[in-house]
């Protein structure tokens, strides 16, 4: 016993494929904007205009020849070495998760030895984007690193 296949059950199969595309393309459309927690900026005109200062700003960090190595010690706690700064700096951090919900923080550094600083605080695990600042009277230095 068959059935005549008619414009109506075309219809209908058309309709059907479509909902079920446009069903999940919404769903993962969801999943993706509910999930970023990167980096945008307000206005990319606005920034494109400021990108000239900002290449002079890293060219004049580059002259001040700091270095700084970042690890995270067994307690979760973060830990800079550095060259090249001088007496008296200042070092701090802000960590975002690059992924996933979005979560960050600010972090604080105290200093351990001439050139090695370690956070007051635990950092908890999971990949994190440290952006590090290092604040001197000769100007300041800032670097941004992904810790695994």
């Amino acid at each position: 016993m068959t059935r005549e296949f008619t414009g109506k059950t075309m219809a209908a199969i058309l309709i059907a494929g479509f909902a079920v595309v446009m069903a999940v393309n919404f769903f993962m459309a969801s999943l993706a904007i509910g999930g970023f927690g990167g980096v945008v900026v307000d206005n990319s005109y606005v920034a494109s205009q400021k990108f000239n200062g900002w290449l002079a700003q890293g060219r004049a960090m580059q002259e001040l020849g700091y270095q700084a190595t970042l690890t995270r010690d067994a307690d979760g706690r973060l830990r800079v070495d550095t060259s090249g700064i001088p007496e008296g700096a200042l070092v701090s951090a802000r960590i975002r998760r690059p992924l996933g919900k979005p979560e960050h923080a600010q972090i604080a550094f105290t200093q351990i030895a001439r050139d090695r600083f370690v956070s007051l605080q635990p950092v908890g695990q999971g990949r994190w984007i440290v952006r590090l600042t290092i604040a001197a009277e000769d100007g300041r230095w800032v670097s941004e690193s992904e810790l695994p």
